[in-house]
């Protein structure tokens, strides 16, 4: 058996090194890197200069296991990560974690799941002080695996659970007075919905399709996708609609291209040439289905989600509810660890920009 040994150009400097080099003893060395305030300002940056000669960084994993802390929140997302630049909206609620972080001196770790085995293993490893997790499914094996795993978390949209801090808007009365704003007693409605379920299955369903408890996790495993259905049916329904009746459309994501196919199958199954009010779960939906509705002789309410600046200044209603600010809180309660639902205020915005509706 052959033994490697390796030379002084390969070996890894130590701390033991770094002290011979500056004339200290060893815990001066891990003073200086871990509590510089119990050392002498010239003692320290001898250390540091001497350090830098030999290439010496401290090794972070080790740090982490003596003092308890990794310095880092992760971030659980289930969705594909680029989502998390692309969707401007998720951009915003990302940005918002890492506006807490950098004021914490923390890094941020983006942890995706994919809805198989590996998801809980592969969470629990991560060596994060906290979790922020992005809205999910009722029964995501990972709700109960980070609210058992000692460290605390926050969750955006839901689904509340136990040893969570669920932050949000009240998504059923914001989606009831969004729908409320608009012409619906005088128009056809049909909605644009996000996914049911973590199958994601898409296609054009009626009200009498969906579950009549539409706020039962079991019936609607997304929560923020059965809490909008739930306000846009309070709605119509006191504008006299038949909720049986309404077509909607069930996109996998929220995605601007799938909002303009969905608005198309939509259009295509109404007869006549009335007016009609597009429901859409979100502004990059609506924006879609604008680029539908450009194209089309009907008169054409839209409804968004987000409060974006594009979508008001393009004729789209909307909610306003700051995804920038819910990450800050996500990250600001679970980094303290308080168990308090947070409301979120939301206002419904008109297309000039005006505010509707405040709560």
């Amino acid at each position: 058996m052959m033994l490697f040994v390796p030379t002084p150009a390969q070996r890894r400097p130590t701390v033991k090194d770094v002290a011979k080099q500056a004339g200290v003893a060893p815990m001066t060395v891990s003073y200086a890197f871990n509590h510089p305030a119990r050392v002498a300002e010239a003692t320290r940056t001898r250390v540091l200069e001497a350090a830098a000669r030999l290439g010496y960084r401290p090794d972070s994993t080790a740090r982490a296991l003596r003092s308890g802390r990794a310095k880092q929140l992760g971030v659980v997302v289930g969705e594909h990560l680029s989502y998390l630049f692309d969707n401007p909206q998720a951009a915003q609620f990302l940005a918002g974690i890492t506006d807490v972080c950098v004021s914490e001196d923390l890094g941020v770790v983006l942890i995706p799941t994919r809805g198989d085995a590996s998801d809980v293993d592969r969470v629990l490893a991560a060596a994060v002080d906290g979790y922020v997790l992005w809205t999910t499914v009722a029964d995501d094996p990972v709700l109960a695996a980070v609210a058992s795993s000692g460290r605390p978390a926050a969750i955006q949209g839901g689904p509340a659970h136990p040893g969570l801090v669920c932050i949000g808007p009240d998504d059923r009365a914001a989606a009831a007075a969004v729908a409320a704003a608009t012409p619906l007693a005088e128009a056809t409605p049909v909605i644009i919905s996000f996914p049911l379920d973590r199958r994601r299955a898409s296609g054009v369903l009626r009200g009498h399709d969906l579950p009549p408890d539409l706020m039962d996790p079991q019936a609607v495993p997304f929560p923020v996708t059965g809490a909008r259905l739930a306000g846009y049916r309070d709605a119509l329904t006191e504008a006299g609609q038949d909720w049986g009746d309404v077509r909607i459309a069930v996109v996998e994501r929220n995605q601007r291209e799938l909002g303009e196919n969905a608005a198309a199958a939509l259009l295509e199954t109404l007869e006549g040439s009335g007016p009609v009010v597009v429901l859409a779960m979100s502004d990059e939906l609506a924006l879609g289905a604008r680029s539908t509705v450009g194209r089309t002789q009907r008169e054409v309410t839209l409804t968004g989600w987000d409060g974006s600046r594009e979508a008001t200044t393009s004729g789209v209603w909307s909610v306003a509810a700051s995804l920038r600010e819910q990450g800050r809180a996500c990250a600001r309660a679970a980094l303290s660890g308080e168990l308090d639902r947070h409301q979120v205020p939301w206002t419904v915005v008109a297309p000039d920009g005006r505010p509707v509706t405040d709560r």
